[in-house]
Formats: structure tokens, sequence, C-alpha cells
């Protein structure tokens, strides 16, 4: 996302250019901002600027551009070896990384192989085993020092899950790393690289192919609506008011649910419930604190949000108010990705090869482990006048996330987001088909007031709560929100529901649930159902069974649920 030529040739459309004007029609540009001025009050992407029309040929220009430095992704001298991540959906995963084979050559593609080794706990737990199988009393202080051995050694190896290392057409994998299969199977599809690939990612290139939601979604929500996602507009002022606030949407904060105030009242802050990026309770908390309004400054909480020792006791601290109701430093100007530390200290008059050297050691969180090189960093910093609170900031920094990374899940999020405002039954509908797993189908076919009622159990279990009851959890909260804004839900339809999709009912108003939905019923039975259906409407329970391959612990569920009622419960017909 760094690379304009990227940008150019289509493989990201992430613009890293100024924020600017572009005319469609007679390709005229403006460029906005003034970039001697250091964190300033001009526009910090392009979304955000106002609407214009070109002076050439009237015609309404398109505003682009995330003001990236490309040196973030090849240094200034061409000298940095370049991250490449590529984004698909988890759908597509395994033949992307197939296609790397016809690309580079089977030969010259291994996935990255990784080391697991035994962790501290791990190690005190062999310890202690070993003592106990060989009945040996053993003094604290001697189990510790056998621990640390023990700590660190390999325990066993695996594979990225999305890393492809690429070997150059010149030269041979073993000149680099052994090669194994997984699990010792020559028959495997990918081979992998025998040492662990951070001991030779600064020799070869590798390629993040990664699988991720947020294209399945926006792939099913184009495929519901026949709206090309990519033409959305992504400076709509409407869709950016559920960031500061559910109103938008039509529903009372303190009627959903998501966090606690400080009087005990349940509300949630936002609209952005099931928003990727913006949707969990850290990040509620992140939006109501900060209160965004700009594209510019949602590209800026992605980058808190994904950083270490970045928000918390960092950037929290400066620009929240403090015990006297004041804030040190605005929003706006605080660090949220690596890209702005260069970008900012230019600003303030460093040059740009130093401004690029601070930037490197402060994301990788070197201040820390070495005070030696961070003290000539800072001497260089107050001689241009950099102001305290930022070189304490970048101080405390141990990682920071790429602007170009935030740039482009943020343009994600907010397509996802705009069909949340502007067309929420689809929404519902694809965010419950591909991002949720645990369902409540009792409340949920109910309404508002149970699905209410069960998130409030859930919250009363507090700690105690199961990882699936917080799942559940998660889900009902956007339920909630759904049947607040007149949809509901329909049980599971032996002759309608899909295995794994919701359904939108005829009235465009509800959604019919899946079968997988069912606890216990698994993606595979759901099929089969679905798929046994297509010979013709199920006739009894007996048919279900026998035909869907459910087993008696579903049947049962499915009448408690009341799905069966109208299904007799064998083939025979009596005739008396």
């Amino acid at each position: 996302g760094s690379s304009f030529v990227a940008n150019l040739m289509g493989i990201t459309e992430v613009n890293s250019l100024a924020p600017h004007y572009r005319c469609p029609n007679c390709k005229r540009s403006e460029f906005e901002g003034d970039d001697k001025e250091p964190l300033g009050n001009t526009y910090k992407c392009g979304y955000d600027l106002p609407d214009r029309e070109c002076p050439v040929c009237h015609t309404k220009m398109t505003k682009e551009g995330h003001d990236i430095p490309f040196q973030t992704f090849l240094g200034f001298n061409a000298d940095k070896v370049p991250d490449i991540d590529l984004n698909f959906s988890d759908l597509n995963q395994a033949s992307a990384h197939e296609y790397t084979k016809v690309l580079f050559g089977v030969d010259n593609v291994y996935r990255a192989g990784t080391i697991g080794t035994v962790a501290e706990k791990t190690a005190e737990s062999y310890v202690r085993g070993y003592c106990d199988d060989k009945n040996i009393i053993m003094r604290r202080i001697e189990q510790e020092r056998l621990a640390i051995g023990c700590t660190g050694c390999k325990r066993t190896t695996g594979q990225h899950p999305g890393g492809i290392v690429v070997i150059p057409g010149y030269m041979e994998v073993f000149d680099f790393t052994p090669f194994q299969f997984p699990a010792e199977d020559p028959t495997s599809a990918w081979r992998t690289t025998h040492f662990d690939y951070h001991a030779i990612d600064a020799d070869l290139l590798k390629l993040d192919i990664l699988g991720h939601d947020d294209p399945t979604v926006l792939r099913m929500l184009q495929d519901l609506s026949g709206i090309d996602v990519t033409k959305i507009d992504l400076g709509d002022l409407d869709t950016m008011k559920i960031f500061t606030g559910p109103e938008i949407l039509g529903v009372d904060r303190y009627k959903l649910r998501g966090l606690t105030d400080k009087d005990g009242r349940k509300y949630c802050p936002t609209g952005t419930l099931g928003v990727p990026e913006f949707g969990t309770s850290f990040l509620l908390g992140m939006l109501e604190e900060t209160k965004p309004t700009t594209f510019a400054e949602l590209i800026k909480i992605s980058g808190l949000s994904h950083g270490t020792d970045v928000w918390l006791g960092n950037a929290r601290d400066l620009c929240t108010p403090n015990a006297e109701g004041k804030i040190e430093v605005p929003f706006k100007n605080v660090i949220g990705c690596r890209d702005d530390i260069m970008v900012n200290l230019i600003a303030w008059g460093m040059k740009p090869a130093k401004a690029f050297k601070i930037m490197e050691f402060v994301r990788k969180g070197k201040a820390s482990k070495d005070p030696a090189t961070w003290s000539e960093h800072v001497a260089a910093m107050r001689e241009a006048n950099i102001p305290e609170w930022y070189i304490e900031s970048c101080r405390k920094i141990k990682y920071m996330f790429p602007k170009a990374h935030a740039t482009a899940y943020v343009t994600s999020a907010f397509r996802i987001a705009w069909f949340k405002v502007h067309h929420p039954i689809w929404y519902y509908c694809a965010y419950l088909s591909i991002r949720r797993d645990q369902f409540d189908i009792e409340s949920m076919i109910k309404g508002e007031d149970a699905i209410r009622a069960k998130i409030d159990e859930i919250d009363a279990k507090g700690n105690s709560a199961s990882n699936k009851e917080v799942d559940t959890r998660e889900t009902l909260c956007i339920c909630l929100e759904m049947c607040m804004r007149g949809f509901y839900f329909k049980n599971i339809d032996v002759d309608k529901s899909d295995g794994k999709k919701f359904v939108i009912t005829e009235d465009q108003k509800g959604l019919i649930i899946p079968f997988r939905a069912l606890d216990g019923l698994g993606d595979n039975v759901a099929a089969a159902i679905v798929k046994a259906r297509q010979g013709g409407p199920f006739i009894s329970i007996e048919d279900l069974r026998e035909r869907g391959k459910i087993n008696n612990t579903s049947l049962e569920k499915l009448k408690a649920l009341g799905c069966l009622d109208n299904l007799s419960e064998s083939n025979q017909l009596s005739l008396f």
C-alpha cells in the first residue's frame, strides 16, 4: 500500500500520494495541504476533502491520497527487504497459494516453517512431572534451574499460516535451508522450510498471502445487493456518524449492549457493533474517548489498536482529559502509525534519511533495547526542536502498525459499515453468515426483550462465563441491534433454511436461521440436509433422519424449538 506503482497497476487501491483531487474526465489533478506545516490542520486523507468540481470540464472530481511515504516499502536506498502482504478471501487463500507455484515454479516456493519452543511454564511442569515420576524430592531453586535449561528448546515444527518463501531462479533451496514435508507426508501439496523463517527472512523474499473475512463479506454483500462495492462513497457522512454514536441507526444507546458505564448502566457508545476493526469492547472504548469524525482519524485508531504500547499508557494519556480536565495533545497529532513518525520528523525539518532511520528504530521497539543508539536519536530530535512529549511517546513504543495496512483495513470496514447504515438487512445477513459461529436460537426468535435478557444473564456470570457463552454474547449483541431496528429472526425452516448462510425472508424484514446455528449440528450435516432436500421435500421426521443423516440429539433439539411441528413421526399413514 505504500507503493504508488502498485496502486497504478491495480495491485492495491491504497493511493499513497498526498491528499489530492483528480478529474476522472480531463485528468486534471490538484494537491491540497502544506507539507511544511508540522502536525498542521491540513487534510491527512483524500476522502476527507470537501467535494469539488473540476474548473476545466466541470466534472465532479474524485478525492484520493493517504500521504504514505514510499520509503517504508523499500527504504531510501532500496536497501530494505520489502514486506509484501496480500489479503484474500479465506475461501480463496488455498488457490492463491497454489498460484505462486505457477508464477515462480514448484521448486522455487515453499511454505515458511515455524519452530515452536518450550515456554517457561511448560518447562516448569516438565521438571515437576519428572520429579513425580521418579519420586525425586528436589529443592525449588534446583527445579527452577532445570526449567531454565529446558526453556526455549525446540518442541515442535509448524507452518506459517500465510507465509510463502520465494527462492531466486538462479539458486536452489539448499543454498538457504533444507526442506521437510508436513507430518512427514511426501504426498503433501506443500514443502516447508526446515529452518524457522525468521532465520532466513533477511535473505529471501517472503510473501504473506493471508486469508481474511472482509473480502468474503464484501463479496456476499455485492452478490446480495448487485452494488459494486468498490464504487461506495468512502466520504459518506451518514456512515461516519456511526463511529460516534448509534443514533443514525435509529436506536437508543442505553437499550443496546456493549459496555458498562461508571454508574453500572449498560450501553453501546457507537453504531459499530459487527464492523471489522471497530466492533470489539476495546475499540468501542477507544472510539468513545477519541470521537473520530474523519477517515484519517479512523486510520489512526486502526494503527493505535494494532500497535503495542502505543495507545494504553502512551497516546491515550496525551489526548484524553487528565485529572484537571485538560488535554495535552489533540488526538489528530498523536502517533498512530509508523509512517507518522517519518512524515512528522521531516515536517519539523529533520533530514529525510535520519527521519526514516528513527522511524525504523522506534517501530521495532528498539528504544528500550538499545539505549545508546536511542540517546543519539534523542539528541538529534532535540536539536530539531521536536517536542518532549513526542520523544517520550516514541520511547514507549514496542511495535507500530504500518499505515498502508491500516488504510486497507479501514477501507474495507467503511464499506461494510456503509451497508449497515443504508442497507441493513443485507449487512446483518452477511455478517451473521460469515463472521459468527455461536448462536442462541431460542432468544433470537423471541425477539428484542429475550435477547437482551440472555445477554444480561451471561454478563451476570462475569469471569465464570465459558468461551462459548462469551462468543454467543457477542453474536446476541448484534442480533439485539438488528431487532431494535425493526427486523426479526425466523426459526430454522426444514424447507427453506440454508446449511450455512442466513436467508432473507420475502418481506425483506427477517432472516431465516441456517441449520448450522443449531448447537451440535456441524457444517457437514447441514450441507447434507440441504443436498437431500433437492431430491424432494421431507415428508416426515423419519424421512429427515434417514435422508438428512441427522442424529437423534439434533432431532430432539429441532423438535424442542418447534421446527418439526409440521412433520409426522414416520412415513406410514394411519387409515384410522
